[in-house]
């Protein structure tokens, strides 16, 4: 007689594996952000990564994260990879979903994870913490009882090829 496999991953391994994945369709050249929307019963619902809106082609519009006219950033044309991933959704209400993130949400995506219903983030990367963006972000999660719990790194490598 046979068991099972014991070496199978975990939800959050599968979850933020598939927000990372996703983060590597990102055409920016500093930062791949990836998120992955997930319902309550641990169904995935929507992936999302950032990068600029359908229509706007990423040769004709900036990357540059820096210069003297922002218009020439690519600040005012990107759509982070949270919203991107709300956006794309399709199917209703996001209530009571989790949504998993390579990086932890700035406020303008905090905002739409709170509006979208949404109850837990789970992310893996908090380098901005300090920034009032982070902070912002943050204290609006807490007020609104969305809960945010740092993803637990396991350090597993899985290799796909393709």
């Amino acid at each position: 007689m046979t068991g099972k496999r014991e070496d199978y991953i975990s939800w959050d391994e599968y979850f933020m594996g598939v927000a990372k994945l996703s983060g590597m369709r990102s055409k920016d050249p500093n930062t791949q952000v990836g998120a992955c929307i997930v319902s309550a019963d641990n169904k995935i619902l929507s992936m999302g990564y950032n990068g600029f809106p359908t229509g706007c082609s990423d040769d004709e519009f900036p990357w540059d994260r820096e210069g003297d006219d922002p218009l020439k950033t690519k600040y005012f044309y990107s759509t982070h990879s949270e919203l991107n991933a709300i956006l794309n959704y399709r199917g209703g209400s996001l209530e009571g979903a989790k949504i998993y993130v390579s990086l932890f949400p700035c406020n303008e995506c905090a905002k739409a994870i709170i509006q979208s219903g949404i109850k837990e983030v789970i992310y893996d990367c908090d380098k901005y913490a300090d920034t009032p963006a982070v902070l912002a972000s943050k204290r609006m999660l807490a007020a609104a009882g969305v809960q945010i719990r740092r993803y637990i790194r396991t350090d597993r490598k899985v290799e796909i090829r393709l």
